[in-house]
């Protein structure tokens, strides 16, 4: 989960179609950069129309509106024009749920929309917003809440909420928030949380919050950890951030950490992801506002930049099976293979016109895009196989 990976039974063409990708359906959305989400037939979004942050449940077969629920938001940017929210959508068995720009937090029932329980999380907790919101992606892990509030009171910086009724768990950290979601791990066989805040990267232990390691990672200004931490099968870490900051590779256990590489060199990515496949992470090198990225495969138990592909832009990376798709902020999606000997592009096209900064998301053989006008479902590959 949240590794960027699709399910196991999710599979990808060979190459594109030469006239472009079919469209199954495409429907208007309002501002954000929140990805949707896909469980059970419906299709999740999360966007701002005009003066509400809408939650919008739809039929994953047709785009149609099967059920909204809104939250009153007055969040205005620091930085850039767009009001938000930022977070994709949590889907928990017969839950949903959404983490706002101004840190509104809201459970509903997954199938019906009905309200469950809402927390301001900022108000109550005194975070501040940030440069563009909220933007940590909840994560549920057995009957709890875990948030990247970055409360300045109560140290309130990381908290636990019941999945159940909303009610506060615990409290822990003093650290601002991170843009980057928090995963769930296994360390001393326990269930663990893995997560950035704003200047460190730290693993607790969702039952009481009590913190097992961290080390610093992150700096002052301008900066933001915005890339969900990867997880390697061999016990090991990789976090990345741009603005001179670089990766981190470690390995871990419930006692300690252990750095094994750091640098900038071989990747140091703004907000993209790596994925995972084999032994080797794949990712957009650079930043969005900086010259054109590079697509690049990088050795993840040593560091090292095994090849790149040049200019390609910036955006996001998720991978199915052998193969990976990247899709770009001005809307071109790059088909590659997951191979680390070479860089193989296998296709490429544009399924949108520009502005794109929502994750995609591929669930029974359709990709999901958005920019900040239109959600297009397309008939990529097949599931099932």
């Amino acid at each position: 989960a949240r590794a960027g990976r699709a399910a196991g039974d999710e599979t990808l063409p060979a190459s594109f179609p030469g006239g472009g990708l079919p469209e199954l359906w495409r429907r208007p959305v309002g501002s954000g950069y929140a990805g949707v989400a896909v469980a059970a037939g419906r299709v999740y979004l999360f966007h701002r129309v005009e003066d509400a942050e809408r939650l919008e449940a739809l039929d994953a077969a047709t785009g149609r509106t099967l059920w909204t629920v809104d939250a009153p938001p007055s969040f205005a940017p620091q930085v850039g024009g767009n009001r938000g929210p930022l977070c994709v959508p949590v889907v928990a068995g017969d839950r949903g749920g959404t983490f706002g720009a101004q840190g509104m937090l809201s459970a509903v029932a997954a199938e019906s929309g009905e309200l469950l329980w809402r927390s301001a999380t900022h108000r109550e907790y005194g975070a501040q917003e940030g440069y563009f919101g909220a933007g940590s992606t909840p994560l549920v892990i057995g009957d709890r809440v875990i948030v990247n509030v970055g409360g300045s009171r109560r140290d309130a910086g990381i908290v636990a909420f019941a999945l159940s009724d909303g009610a506060a768990l615990w409290t822990k950290t003093a650290e601002p928030a991170s843009y980057a979601a928090p995963v769930a791990t296994a360390a001393g066989g326990r269930d663990h949380v893995l997560m950035l805040t704003r200047y460190q990267c730290l693993l607790l232990d969702p039952a009481d919050g009590t913190i097992r390691w961290q080390f610093p990672f992150g700096q002052r200004g301008p900066t933001v950890n915005a890339a969900t931490p990867v997880r390697l099968p061999d016990g090991g870490l990789v976090v990345t951030a741009s603005y001179g900051i670089g990766s981190v590779g470690a390995t871990f256990d419930e006692r300690g950490v252990q750095r094994r590489w750091e640098g900038i060199d071989a990747l140091a990515t703004q907000y993209c992801t790596p994925i995972l496949h084999g032994d080797h992470l794949y990712a957009f090198d650079g930043r969005e506002d900086g010259p054109p990225g590079a697509l690049v495969c990088i050795d993840a138990r040593s560091g090292r930049r095994v090849w790149q592909i040049p200019d390609v832009g910036y955006g996001h990376v998720i991978g199915a099976r052998e193969r990976l798709l990247a899709l770009t902020n001005d809307g071109e999606l790059i088909l590659l293979a997951a191979d680390p000997t070479r860089p193989t592009m296998l296709a490429r096209t544009r399924v949108l016109r520009g502005g794109v900064h929502a994750a995609p998301a591929l669930s029974g053989g359709v990709l999901f895009v958005r920019d900040d006008s239109s959600l297009v479902a397309l008939p990529l590959g097949r599931s099932g196989g």
